[in-house]
């Protein structure tokens, strides 16, 4: 494992290049959690927040896969900017902007079959009628994401976090304020509800990448990185190089966020009530997930740096250091969601049968708050290290072999309605949590060895 002096030593720089991507990560929930708290005060909350629900889950399917598609530049550019190598981290960034917009018409096509889709589903005809122009509007902040994506992950392996985290800390104004104007009309705007939040949405990012290349360029003319004489030619085989690293992890993260969204949508089959309170619940375990989130990118630095300073010990120290924080963190937050269950819920709405079902799902989402953490620290870890398989395929079989059919029996056979779903996926967190410490324990003997992640 690690010793206590490895873990002294590793803690402070751990901490500081995570706490600007914590607060980066809490930015970028606190989006849809205004989202929700807004359109939940409008009349008729249930359906309001269930059609930003199963439209922001299914878009989020999409963006996501694109952005996993970048997450290669976490290993690239971390492990040369750990070689002294800036040129090249440059050149990868350069070419994941040219993959981002071959990207983006394929990953808006699906958009737009989106109410056929509704349909197929059954989800409340009154529920869709606000959803798909819901989702029409957020696909319009599709590229601008995916820029904001390539950009991000570029400077946070480069130790360039703050700017991050005061992108999307901005960005929540941004955002927070065209709600207010959209949704409710304010300053002659239209009353346009629900849909008024997607427009907020798009907007906030497409600041959101405005606000990181403008630090970019600026960073460069201020210290003369020479971005603006970097080639600008297509490398095929450094695009190849970041799809056959970011392929596995695009799987991975859509395997997870398309699992919750599968479920949002049976879910949905239960009525307005249970989808409520099953996005109120989502997103409060959703907030708490930003923090290893957050804590995971920093380890996918930190062991990157390592391996390229050529020091497999420290890259060992490293993870297990990141992989404690998380798990110390989401330990704490297993105990506020089962202590301050209705207090939260009433967060989002007065609406007392919702507050009751909310309630119910947290004590679910306590259950596995600390194997979520470790899960999502150590597949950090191991993207820093070069390996985004482990994690693609120990999700697969986790959430999609195990716990999804588990929880639709408990929901539709045993009755147990959005419980038994939550139920089913709690155990599939659980057990990847277990599968990928020891996943990162056996890539740590292997790079001390000598051989490859």
């Amino acid at each position: 494992m690690i010793s206590f002096q490895a873990l002294r030593d590793e803690l402070r720089p751990t901490i500081r290049l995570a706490l600007p991507l914590v607060l980066a990560e809490i930015g970028w929930m606190s989006m849809g959690i205004v989202d929700t708290i807004m359109v939940g005060h409008l009349p008729d909350s249930a359906r309001a927040i269930g059609s930003v629900s199963i439209s922001s889950n299914l878009f989020n399917v999409l963006a996501f896969f694109g952005g996993g598609l970048l997450i290669g530049l976490d290993t690239l550019v971390a492990q040369a900017f750990g070689a002294g190598k800036r040129e090249d981290c440059h050149r990868s960034l350069i070419n994941s902007i040219y993959l981002s917009i071959v990207m983006t018409p394929f990953l808006m096509t699906p958009v737009w079959f989106f109410n056929p889709l509704l349909r197929r589903l059954h989800i409340d005809p009154q529920v869709s009628a606000l959803a798909v122009p819901y989702m029409k509007a957020l696909a319009f902040g599709l590229f601008p994401l995916l820029l904001y994506f390539a950009v991000r992950r570029c400077l946070q392996a480069m130790n360039m976090a703050q700017p991050i985290a005061f992108a999307l800390v901005s960005a929540n104004i941004i955002n927070a304020f065209f709600n207010w104007i959209l949704i409710y009309g304010k300053w002659g705007a239209p009353r346009m509800g629900v849909v008024g939040s997607g427009w907020s949405t798009a907007i906030s990012r497409v600041y959101l990448a405005a606000v990181l290349v403008s630090y970019l360029l600026w960073y460069d003319r201020r210290h003369r990185t020479e971005l603006l004489k970097t080639p600008v030619n297509i490398d095929f085989l450094r695009i190849r190089r970041l799809i056959s690293l970011g392929l596995p992890a695009a799987v991975q993260i859509t395997l997870e966020i398309s699992v919750f969204a599968l479920a949002t949508a049976l879910i949905g089959r239960l009525g307005a009530v249970a989808l409520a309170s099953h996005q109120i619940a989502l997103n409060t375990v959703a907030f708490t997930y930003m923090v290893p989130l957050g804590i995971s990118s920093a380890a996918a630095v930190r062991v990157g740096h390592a391996i390229g300073r050529g020091k497999p010990a420290s890259a060992g120290d490293a993870g297990y250091t990141a992989i404690f924080l998380g798990a110390g963190f989401m330990t704490l937050a297993a105990i506020a969601l089962l202590v301050f269950p209705r207090w939260i819920a009433r967060m989002y709405t007065p609406d007392e049968t919702v507050i009751r079902g909310t309630s119910l799902l947290l004590i679910a989402g306590a259950a596995f708050q600390l194997f979520d953490g470790i899960q999502t620290v150590a597949t950090g870890a191991l993207r820093g290290a070069g390996d985004t398989r482990t994690p693609m395929v120990c999700h697969f079989t986790a959430y999609w072999v195990i716990g999804l059919p588990l929880g639709a029996w408990l929901c539709f056979a045993r009755h147990w309605g959005a419980f038994g779903i939550w139920s089913g996926l709690s155990l599939a967190l659980i057990l990847i949590g277990m599968v990928l410490i020891f996943a990162w324990r056996h890539t740590v003997h292997r790079i001390n060895r000598g051989f490859p992640a």
